[in-house]
């Protein structure tokens, strides 16, 4: 579709995704086959299959870019292709990182604690 016939985004070093549905349903479903393999109470899974289930059912149901942007609510197809794009990295990162398993060792004092 040529995202609805755009010559440019309008953003510097940000090109027009000729193929925006291609891309982000590529992206979300890695990025649920990711989360999938974190733990079911994980608050960041939690959160983020939300969302981004929310974001595959409107890709496929809508095939209008700019009504798309408009459901998204979150810029031009392209930055929210980037945005999917990060989020896949972040995801990434949580599975190397392991944030839901217990702390090696005992907190410091007034750790959490703010302000001191």
């Amino acid at each position: 579709s040529k995202a609805a016939g755009k010559l440019t985004t309008g953003l510097t070093g940000l090109a027009v995704n000729s193929t925006p549905h291609i891309s982000l349903t590529a992206l979300y479903d890695r990025t649920l086959k990711l989360l999938a393999r974190m733990p079911a109470d994980a608050k960041y899974r939690q959160s983020t299959e939300a969302i981004v289930k929310e974001r595959l059912a409107a890709v496929n149901s809508e095939p209008d870019i700019s009504r798309l942007e408009k459901r998204i609510n979150c810029g031009q197809i392209e930055e929210v292709v980037q945005q999917a794009e990060r989020e896949l990295q972040l995801a990434r990162n949580f599975l190397a990182w392991k944030p839901w398993e217990p702390l090696i060792g005992q907190a410091p004092p007034n750790q959490w604690k703010w302000p001191l």
